[in-house]
């Protein structure tokens, strides 16, 4: 993967698999008209060093389709039940750059603020043989709608960007996985062209000194005498360049052979040397010659690499899409709700309370503090929706599920630790609602206000139906 800021322009290329890479470019070189669902059979996903699992496949194939796109990803959890029925959530993998002891610390504040419920202890049981992060679940909660939460509101899943420009040709394009294969073979063969280019100039170079030493060694004797009955080394190069029809390079190279070359062994190493470099000029001048053979050195050098260095896609594939839903984990059962007049409330479901037989005495239905009572107390399922009135005009929302479940004998919990009111305020009325998605319903029925002071207005159920954390104005 490769990241960077310039002046107007970015760019964030996610890690891909070498093994899975080398598979796509070496099927694009010996397919073009290859389709793009052809090609992401062989490279199916980024592949990010820290494993994980990619969650959802839109954004993978927005991003090689157009080179654009959002991949997210999810660290890799399993929920262990211990004998006793209690469980555990055990955090193998994180997802790419993330940083576990921040993870750690986001996941301990949230259990703080009472943000992720559910939480008993968190422990890092990490070592040299890999990363275990241990998330200890109270008895009471469901530990998926737990690692949920986790997915929701921490790093435990995180989105990277997929922005792949890069510079062509001295401009910057955005492409997509196609054209980067493209350019990427376009870019190889230039190499092997430049670098045949190269080896063949030092080749020939050879070739023509060693045609000048063979010439020498044919004809030893009147080489010897031209230099022995020459002034200077300048006249005795002059001398064999004249009578031998040699090149200066190569009379140099002659000037300079040191006497042992004249071995017969010697000279038939030479003779053998000039033999195989003819051999080497005219497969590097074919290379040049044969585009085809210029893409299998490509695919053959990619193989080398995936031999030495190729491994085991660690990213997993999870093909489903859409947002995480706890409500998908939480059974939609009947459940009795309580408000205390100091602003207690929870959800006790129905079950718990039985039915009386005649002349029954009856049980215990809620407890409250000293001076404290019972002031609403409705039945609701929890996938419902609940609209919460202040006294000062304001709407919050909650879904049922929210409210803290307890048993029918305890307290419940402060309504303002769990919906942000402020501390002058206090809840007025409570209204449930099925299901604030529902068009027909919201934009067929309405909510009725009536004040102290004889002012009433009723306002259509869609004006509630797009909840907010600090709530809204639903009457001055």
């Amino acid at each position: 993967g490769a990241s960077g800021i310039a002046v107007g322009m970015a760019t964030n290329m996610l890690p891909q698999n070498l093994s899975e890479v080398i598979d796509g470019i070496t099927a694009t070189i010996d397919n073009p008209e290859l389709t793009f669902e052809e090609l992401t059979q062989h490279i199916k996903a980024p592949d990010f060093p820290t494993g994980g699992i990619i969650y959802g496949y839109a954004g993978v194939k927005d991003g090689f389709e157009t080179g654009r796109g959002k991949v997210v990803l999810r660290g890799r959890a399993e929920i262990e039940t211990s004998k006793n029925g209690k469980e555990t959530i055990i955090v193998t993998e994180i997802p790419y750059q993330v940083n576990k002891s921040n993870l750690l610390i986001k996941i301990a504040d949230l259990v703080n603020v009472k943000r992720i419920e559910g939480i008993s202890g968190i422990r890092d049981e990490s070592d040299r043989r890999g990363m275990r992060i241990v998330v200890e679940v109270k008895r009471d909660a469901i530990a998926s709608v737990v690692l949920s939460k986790l997915y929701k509101y921490t790093p435990l899943q995180s989105s990277y960007g997929v922005n792949n420009t890069v510079i062509v040709n001295g401009r910057p394009r955005t492409l997509n996985l196609r054209e980067l294969i493209d350019e990427f073979v376009k870019f190889r063969i230039e190499v092997v062209v430049r670098r045949t280019q190269f080896e063949l100039k030092k080749a020939e170079e050879r070739a023509h000194i060693l045609e000048g030493l063979i010439k020498a060694i044919d004809n030893i004797d009147r080489v010897i005498k031209l230099i022995r009955s020459s002034k200077t080394v300048e006249d005795a190069r002059n001398a064999l360049m004249e009578e031998l029809t040699l090149s200066e390079i190569q009379a140099r190279a002659i000037l300079e052979m040191r006497l042992s070359k004249l071995v017969s062994l010697e000279m038939d190493k030479i003779k053998e040397e000039y033999d195989a470099l003819m051999k080497t000029i005219e497969r590097l001048k074919s290379i040049l010659a044969s585009e085809d053979l210029q893409k299998e050195i490509v695919i053959e050098e990619l193989e080398e690499i995936r031999e030495k260095y190729g491994d085991e896609r660690r990213t997993e594939i999870s093909y489903s899409d859409g947002e995480i839903s706890i409500e998908d984990m939480i059974p939609n059962d009947e459940v009795v709700i309580t408000i205390s007049s100091l602003g207690y409330i929870k959800r006790t479901n129905s079950s718990e309370y039985r039915t009386q037989s005649r002349g029954g005495r009856g049980a215990r239905g809620a407890k409250t503090r000293n001076a404290d009572f019972i002031e609403h107390l409705f039945i609701a399922r929890n996938h419902n929706y609940l609209l919460l009135f202040t006294e000062l005009g304001r709407c919050f929302w909650m879904r049922v599920f929210e409210i803290p479940e307890a048993a029918k004998g305890s307290t419940g919990r402060v309504i303002q630790n769990l919906v942000n009111i402020p501390k002058d305020d206090r809840i007025k009325g409570y209204i449930k609602i099925e299901d604030l998605n529902d068009e027909d319903f919201i934009n067929d029925n309405y909510i009725l206000f009536v004040t102290k002071k004889g002012v009433i207005k009723k306002t259509l159920v869609e004006a509630f139906s797009r909840p907010r954390t600090n709530g809204i104005n639903a009457i001055t």
